[in-house]
């Protein structure tokens, strides 16, 4: 366990130990939740929380979008053949 401050406009520093234990790397984006007065913080994974809305996955997304780059290079191709 471990005493934080809270500074200026809310600002707390997680210590290095509580840091690496949860896993959490500078610039990651933190859900913040408050439940039954206590806070709790969640790791925000945005990838997973949009593909999840769109009931899809990271890798259909992926072949999908290979797919349409080699379409668009295909048609490229053809108009430069006429």
């Amino acid at each position: 366990m471990s005493v934080v401050k809270v500074h200026k406009k809310g600002i707390i520093a997680l210590p290095k130990s509580v840091r690496e234990r949860a896993g959490i790397k500078e610039g990651m984006l933190l859900l913040v939740e408050v439940r039954d007065g206590k806070l709790i913080l969640s790791p925000l994974d945005l990838w997973e929380r949009v593909w999840a809305c769109c009931g899809g996955s990271a890798e259909e997304a992926e072949r999908d979008l290979d797919r349409e780059e080699t379409e668009r290079e295909e048609a490229r191709e053809s108009r430069w053949k006429r």
